[in-house]
């Protein structure tokens, strides 16, 4: 049997956004729960001038910190599938047209992902 292409995207969006709610969810009720994460109270969390960021987060830190039940990691690890889920979408994309044999999107495809990797891993460290 083979999958419509357009139910493979929706299932990919569909699964990565409650995948990431999931954890944004389960996070922020670990935060409630200990009042706080990784050394900072829930009003330096939540405060509008909070210097809790991505910007303080490690990803190479988050997953021993979800061991523990850290619900800030949970939280970052939540972000994370959130901005993974359309790179994988176009990712399946490049997939879908170059087993299709269309070398146009193919092409435009790949440069989408391209543009989207460089954004999320290289621009950052060229704008600091």
């Amino acid at each position: 049997m083979k999958l419509d292409f357009d139910t493979v995207i929706g299932n990919i969006l569909r699964i990565g956004v409650i995948i990431s709610g999931v954890l944004l969810a389960i996070g922020a009720a670990e935060i409630f729960i200990h009042g706080g994460a990784q050394g900072y109270s829930l009003s330096q969390i939540a405060s509008v001038h909070s210097i809790v960021n991505t910007s303080t987060a490690s990803v190479y830190k988050i997953p021993p910190l979800i061991l523990k039940g850290d619900g800030l990691a949970l939280i970052y690890l939540g972000l994370i599938v959130l901005i993974a889920t359309p790179v994988i979408r176009v990712l399946a994309s490049v997939i879908n047209f170059g087993l299709e044999r269309d070398k146009l999107y193919t092409i435009i495809t790949a440069i989408v992902l391209f543009n989207l990797l460089f954004a999320i891993f290289l621009l950052p460290l060229l704008v600091k």
